[in-house]
């Protein structure tokens, strides 16, 4: 578990609905932002594509991921 802390460090800690509130809140931005960087890849034509593609999916994975542990570790299912 101390791995995915390491990974994941606005997952965990979660006292009350303001700190959830904000830690979701960090995930879209990152979400939002990884999504902006995705369109200026997208402007190179064959490469730019490709690593749009790996940046969208990775981010997406571990914004989606950062989400559910938030909420897990609100609801003290995890530790």
């Amino acid at each position: 578990m101390d791995m995915v802390k390491k990974y994941f460090p606005f997952s965990f800690g979660l006292a009350d609905v303001k700190k959830l509130v904000i830690s979701i809140l960090i995930y879209v931005v990152i979400g939002v932002v990884s999504g902006i960087v995705c369109g200026i890849l997208g402007i190179v034509p064959l490469l730019g594509d490709i690593a749009a593609w790996v940046v969208g999916t990775v981010s997406g994975i571990y914004t989606t991921v950062g989400i559910v542990l938030s909420v897990l570790s609100f609801l003290k299912v995890i530790q």
